[in-house]
This record gives C-alpha cells, structure tokens and sequence, in this order.
C-alpha cells in the first residue's frame, strides 16, 4: 500500500481518541506551566502507542517528550495544549495537540521503513512562556533534524505571519498617604503608569508599520481615598525582527522610566519569559505541505495573506534553529478571530475535529515526502540541531 494512503488509514484509525483528546484538553483549558492534566492525557496517548516518554523536562513540570524509532532522520511534530486566561482555549492550542499525537502515531508504523526518529514534543506555555523556548536549552530539540505544527485559525495558510515580541512586566512602587488629608505626602503609582501610557501613545507615532505595542494594568491601587503606592502592568513589544525588535524595546522601557521620574515612584521590570524570535519558513517544506494539505482536501487562498493578520509565537525561535514549518488551518468560527470567546467555542466544533484529522495526516504526508526525496533528505539530515551552538539562544 502507498505510504501517504497508509499514514491516512493510520490517522483515521486513530480518529475517534484523538478527537476524545482535543476536546478533553478543550474542557481542560489550563493556562501556561499548569497545563498538567493535559500534558499527562499527551503522555498517556504517547505511551499508550509504545512511545519512551519523559514527563517533566528541565524543570518544566507539563513538559513532555516522546520517542519512536531509531532511523537518522529526526523529525520534531510540536503539540502546544496551554489555554488563555479567561477565555480557555481561544487560540485552539486543544487541535493542536491532538494534531501533533496523530501525526506522530501515523508515522510511528512507518518509521523503520523512512528512516525516522519521531519526536513529539509537548510544549507548555505558548502564550507568553516561551515554552520551547525552554526546551531548546534544556535540550528536549537536540538533534532534530525539521520540526512542525499546525494551528487553527479563520483562515487558511501553509506559512503564518510572525513578528518578533517581547514581553515585560511593569511595577511602580510609590507611597500610600490620604488621598484628601495628605496628598502631599503620597508618591502617585497610578500616575506613573498614567505617563507611562500617554508616553507610548505617543511613541506609536514614530514606530515602524509593523511594530506592535500593547498591554494591561494589571494593578491600580486599593481604594479612591488612598494615593497608590503601587501600580502595575503586562506589555508585550512587538517587531519584524530580532533586531528591530532591539531598536523598538529600549523606546518602551524609557517610557515607564519616564513615568517614574515624572513622579518619583520606582520602576520595576520582570522579562516573564524568553524573547520570541521572527519566523523562518522552509520554503521546501511548504512546497510540500501546499501539495498533502491539498490531497487532504484542504482549500489554499490564491492570494498572499495579509501581513497585518500577524502574531508571534516560539515556534519562530524553533524555525531559526532547524528547517520548519507552521500552517494555519481553517476552522468555521462565526466571524470570531483568536483569541475570542467565540473562537473558544469553535474550537470543539465538528471543523475543528476535522481540523485536526487533517493537520495529522497532511504533517504525516509532509513528512513521508521529505524522507522520500533524497535531496530534500539529505539536506535536512545535513543540519542536526545541538542547543550549545544555537547563536539565537543567548540573544532571547
């Protein structure tokens, strides 16, 4: 039997657990670095399968690492399953798991006959953690030779637009007096922060079209009758790159520095996670994937997606350490985007199921053509990652 037709039997076979998967991840909805009944419903699926699994990598406790085969090339599929605050699962990280565990289980029979070693990496804390990050340096990605993921969204895509971030957390630290009786002897938080927002209003003016500034106060005092003595905020700066990413970061942090001397309160900042870098796409690859995503019966635009449409992600920083790919699968949404309430409910929804059989086997299909093209094979088996000679890690 051809192996694309074998790896679609195999997704196929496994569809109902998977589909049980995603929408138990779904109803799970835990957020970054607490994702441990997810993490431990990938593990069990993997193991279940006859994969070595490791659960709990580099002190990531939701980290989860899973092997098959022993062949020279080494392919990474990335299963993301942290959720947002508040809303759940509004990006459909619960499809992309479950995506992940499918592709890698069709492969696994087929890995003596392709000359694979299939790793599934379950990664915690997309949103905002750098889980992968974190792997990377821990060196859960050593010696892959390409990595991949699917995710979903309202559109369909084989690449995703992707801007460098960097995320900050910002407290001022002021004195409480009475706000009526003792102005005077308060030293304003809230004010500080106050400043530091109109100064980056201002700054957006003078910024590049692509560059991104956003964030939330997170905390504005205690009460109307007493002068803040702290204040507090999450920010995230995006840019096209990891070098204008550079330019533009100093700019905001001088804005917060501005509130505080405006005010005299203290600035405080906590980098909460790696930076994330721009992303790389394998032009081999998405050549690749256009062609099984499309024998799977997935629809590709005809034209060029927006750049505007752009987020971030640390699969960037795993695509400028080795050949990878990133595709968007288009789900039936209502007119919702990411990271809506309604996207969290489209995300169990019988597109989003078949969202999930699809990404399996079209990165399974991706991956057997790669193996099977002995260029493409022997450049990727040419490029091993080794965490200690990644030049990006040490600037994240």
């Amino acid at each position: 039997m051809d192996l694309l037709e074998t790896a679609d039997r195999n997704v196929d076979a496994a569809r109902e657990q998977l589909l049980a998967l995603s929408h138990a991840i779904h109803g799970d909805a835990e957020v970054g670095f607490e994702e441990h009944t997810s993490s431990r419903r990938v593990a069990a699926a993997m193991e279940a399968a006859g994969f070595a699994v490791t659960h709990g990598i580099g002190g990531l406790d939701t980290a989860v690492v899973a092997e098959y085969g022993d062949g020279p090339l080494t392919v990474g599929v990335c299963a993301e399953y942290d959720a947002l605050p508040g809303i759940g699962h509004a990006c459909g990280h619960n499809v992309i798991a479950a995506a992940g565990v499918g592709a890698a289980l069709a492969l696994a029979p087929l890995a003596d006959e392709l000359g694979l070693a299939i790793r599934l990496l379950g990664t915690p804390a997309e949103e905002g953690g750098g889980g992968k990050v974190l792997m990377m340096r821990a060196g859960s990605f050593d010696d892959l030779n390409v990595a991949m993921m699917v995710h979903p969204a309202p559109y369909e895509s084989s690449t995703i637009p992707c801007l460098a971030v960097k995320h900050v957390d910002v407290r001022f630290r002021g004195v409480s007096a009475h706000a009526s009786a003792f102005p005077e002897r308060g030293v304003n938080a809230a004010d500080a922060l106050t400043v530091a927002q109109v100064a980056i209003g201002l700054l957006r003016q003078h910024i590049q079209p692509s560059d991104r500034i956003h964030g939330i106060v997170t905390d504005g005092g205690d009460a109307p009758n007493i002068v803040p003595e702290r204040a507090g905020g999450q920010w995230y700066a995006r840019a096209a790159d990891l070098d204008a990413l550079g330019e533009l970061y100093p700019k905001v942090l001088r804005c917060f520095e501005a509130g505080a001397l405006a005010t005299g309160a203290e600035a405080i900042f906590d980098e909460p996670g790696p930076a994330y870098t721009e992303f790389r796409h394998d032009p081999d690859l998405v050549a690749l994937w256009e062609q099984q995503a499309a024998a799977v019966g997935r629809a590709l635009p005809d034209q060029p997606l927006d750049p505007r449409l752009a987020g971030s992600t640390d699969m960037a920083n795993v695509s400028l350490a080795m050949p990878a790919i990133h595709p968007m699968l288009a789900i039936d949404t209502d007119g919702a985007v990411n990271h809506q309430p309604g996207f969290t409910a489209a995300c169990v929804r019988p597109d989003a199921d078949r969202a999930v059989r699809d990404g399996a086997a079209a990165m399974a299909r991706t991956t057997i053509a790669a193996a099977s093209d002995a260029a493409l094979r022997e450049r990727l088996l040419s490029r091993r990652y080794v965490a200690a000679e990644d030049p990006y890690l040490d600037r994240v």
